[in-house]
């Protein structure tokens, strides 16, 4: 919207989604739990964290997608409708193919930054020990909800399954990371 319609409400779109960028993971966590769980729509479950965790990556996947959907070059969409093709179908079918691995860099960078996030997931999915088959029936366990339970208990092994999921997290983000650079550099090289 805020690259290919710029109507009037882009400087509203633009401004709110940079603010949201400033939004604690905490207040996300209780905005989920007070409109989507608390309302009784859903229990606390996988689905309510996801939506927290969605709020969380909404302004990085949007400002990247922003910036690389203008580096689609205008020959392409001046083409495309000189042709005959209506805006709309200019965008889906010519723009965002073009700017597909960008936006999918752009995916991969919100989830790397919202895969540690410990508050919203606590607020909105709750806290399990169990396997959760429904994502939207009961809370859920997730490795930094894990992380969280074990650091505080008095064991030494406790401790040390904490500092070991801790570590796979940090691997995680890190392939996560890589792999937004590899799939970015390989658009740039187009």
């Amino acid at each position: 919207y805020i690259t290919e319609v710029r109507g009037r409400a882009v400087p509203y779109v633009r401004f709110f989604v940079q603010a949201m960028s400033g939004v604690p993971s905490v207040v996300a966590g209780l905005f989920i739990l007070t409109i989507v769980v608390a309302t009784g729509a859903f229990n606390q479950s996988a689905f309510a964290g996801g939506l927290a965790y969605a709020i969380l990556m909404l302004p990085t996947v949007a400002r990247t997608a922003e910036e690389v959907l203008k580096l689609v070059p205008d020959e392409l969409r001046t083409g495309a409708l000189a042709l005959g093709s209506t805006r709309a179908r200019t965008v889906l079918r010519v723009v965002i193919p073009a700017a597909r691995t960008g936006i999918i860099t752009a995916v991969i960078l919100g989830v790397a930054r919202v895969i540690g996030e410990t508050a919203p997931l606590l607020l909105a999915a709750g806290n399990n020990d169990q396997t959760v088959v429904n994502p939207f029936g009961s809370p859920i366990s997730s490795v930094p909800t894990y992380i969280f339970n074990n650091v505080a208990l008095p064991y030494p092994d406790a401790v040390a399954r904490a500092w070991g999921s801790a570590l796979v997290l940090i691997i995680l983000v890190a392939v996560l990371f890589t792999l937004a650079r590899v799939l970015g550099r390989g658009r740039a090289g187009r």
